[in-house]
């Protein structure tokens, strides 16, 4: 059984060792995993609450997107897309908006923050805080509870938001009296390792002191971690290894022989720039074939935003059932569809043409079914039985299922009907999404009619 794993990927700045090490690298081995049903996305909403530069945002999309699939991210293996190219994402957030308490979003840590900074200036306690920052919990809520996932990696500052994300459910599935969502939990893992920056901090943005991944290639690579701040020991003295952040990165690229190896060349007394040239030849010997990949896939933009349009698709037919499943469930389904709740919808329920269903033997001898609109278009058609009472059964089970109930499965360009697990009918294939999410909104509707004639 496989775990759905979420990660999301702020399209800001460009990407350094610090991101490759803590974050690309562990991620990407974890998505190989068998056990791993991995969600990337590329949140290039998020990152319009920290950049209002258009052109930033756009080649950060770009180069990130690139270096993931450079790094060894396999699309093939995982569902990688854009944020903004799932509009489920945004009505989710609409919907979780309207049953989120404002004390929860009051307590996040970002906006507190801007709070307590605006105060000790003598500002307005909201001076600069916009509404993006304010309600950045429930875009991130939107973003994992759309696609049920079960496991968020995230670091111990993001920790509140999978806290925030599960009380936004636990509240919509109380509200609307069924576990519509998984409850996520925050993965934190341990042993990521942080690497320091050119002057000893950890290597951040922030402080100004990365070395490039891929940005200005092998020149700028070496020239930057020439950089390196390190003591006043000259050639011949012994170094301390555990105190070199040019052996804390050497390690997190090189085996255990070589770490060895470069430990003892620093306690002999190799000199600084000639154990900065061997932690540029190490980290190059494995950069260098993925900047390789990283810049044919920059000069091919129009192959990356394929990619995701096509992750874009994986991640919308696990979206889209949901997101019906969500607006027949509070309410705002077809106006056709009939609720059992009032008298008068069962007087209409009885002037409403019904959908039905037509069973038949194959020449097999196996027994299917199929379920047709009022209007005598097919919705679904069944699996085969070998006993007919077991195709009956599951006809019954139709006409008492309802639309907020059912599980649909959307395929590219059609509809896979569940029952506790199992597949049991298929819609016809349909010209185009539109026309499938179309045809899924009309099902729930004909589920819904049958259960309001059946329940009278």
């Amino acid at each position: 059984m496989q775990t759905r794993v979420l990660t999301g990927i702020t399209t800001t700045g460009t990407p350094h060792l610090g991101n490759y090490v803590g974050a690309i690298r562990p991620a990407i081995a974890a998505s190989r995993r068998a056990e791993v049903d991995a969600f990337f996305f590329m949140a290039d909403y998020h990152a319009l609450i920290k950049s209002d530069d258009p052109a930033r945002i756009e080649r950060s999309r770009l180069e990130i997107a690139a270096t993931w699939l450079a790094a060894g991210l396999d699309p093939n293996k995982v569902t990688f897309y854009l944020q903004s190219d799932i509009p489920e994402i945004p009505e989710l957030t609409w919907l979780l908006t309207c049953v989120t308490a404002k004390g929860l979003l009051n307590r996040a840590h970002a906006y507190k923050a801007s709070v307590d900074k605006n105060n000790e200036a003598g500002e307005d306690a909201d001076a600069g805080i916009t509404a993006g920052l304010y309600m950045y919990p429930v875009l991130m809520a939107a973003d994992i509870l759309a696609f049920n996932a079960q496991h968020v990696p995230v670091g111990r500052d993001q920790i509140q938001h999978i806290e925030m994300a599960r009380d936004i459910a636990q509240r919509f599935n109380h509200i609307y009296g069924r576990d519509f969502f998984v409850l996520p939990e925050a993965l934190i893992e341990e042993q990521v390792a942080t690497l320091p920056g050119l002057d000893g901090r950890k290597m951040s943005k922030s402080y100004d002191n990365t070395i490039p991944l891929f940005a200005g290639g092998s020149k700028q690579l070496r020239e930057t971690i020439m950089r390196i701040v390190t003591d006043s020991r000259m050639p011949g003295e012994p170094k301390d290894p555990d105190s070199s952040a040019l052996f804390t990165i050497f390690k997190a690229f090189a085996s255990d022989t070589e770490s060895a190896a470069f430990r003892r060349a620093l306690e002999e007394g190799i000199g600084w720039g000639e154990a900065k040239q061997v932690l540029y030849e190490r980290i190059e010997a494995d950069v260098a074939p993925m900047r390789e990949r990283y810049e044919d896939l920059i000069a091919r933009p129009a192959a990356i935003e394929e990619i995701l349009r096509d992750g874009a698709r994986k991640a919308r037919a696990v979206a889209g059932p949901k997101i019906a499943e969500l607006r027949n469930a509070i309410g705002l389904r077809a106006m056709s569809a009939l609720s059992t709740a009032g008298g008068h919808a069962k007087q209409a329920s009885k002037a409403v043409k019904s959908p039905r269903f037509a069973s038949f033997r194959e020449a097999d001898g196996s027994f299917r079914f199929r379920l047709f609109s009022a209007e005598g278009e097919e919705l679904l058609l069944s699996k085969s039985f070998k006993d007919p009472k077991a195709a009956g059964a599951v006809q019954k089970k139709l006409k008492t299922l309802g639309g907020a109930d059912a599980a649909l499965l959307a395929l590219p360009l059609s509809l896979v009907l569940e029952v506790e697990g199992e597949a049991v009918a298929n819609s016809p294939d349909y010209a185009d999404e539109a026309s499938r999410d179309a045809a899924m909104h009309y099902l729930c509707q004909a589920l819904d009619l049958l259960a309001a004639q059946e329940n009278e």
